[in-house]
């Protein structure tokens, strides 16, 4: 019956999916308009990425970098995080 019920209202999407998705739609619309430049969304990404990142464990904003990098057909998004020794 509860399962029912979820289906019927709908289920509150884990933040982890939620921001994948994202994620997926914002990588599909830069491969449409590929520019040689820098793409304009990755300093907002980084900023969500603190942002989301800052609720479990207290990092410094310089510590997370976004990068883009394009070889041939293939684009990778890394994202490197340096990690405090201590989580809160």
């Amino acid at each position: 019956m509860a399962s029912f019920l979820s289906f019927l209202i709908g289920e509150k999407k884990k933040t982890a999916s939620v921001a994948k998705e994202r994620l997926q739609i914002i990588l599909a619309h830069e491969r449409n308009g590929r520019s040689a430049a820098e793409p304009d969304y990755l300093p907002a990404l980084q900023r969500e990425l603190v942002a989301v990142i800052s609720k479990y464990v207290k990092i410094n904003p310089e510590d997370l970098k976004v990068q883009l990098e394009r070889q041939d057909n293939l684009e990778v998004l890394e994202v490197k995080i340096e990690l405090p020794d201590t989580v809160r």
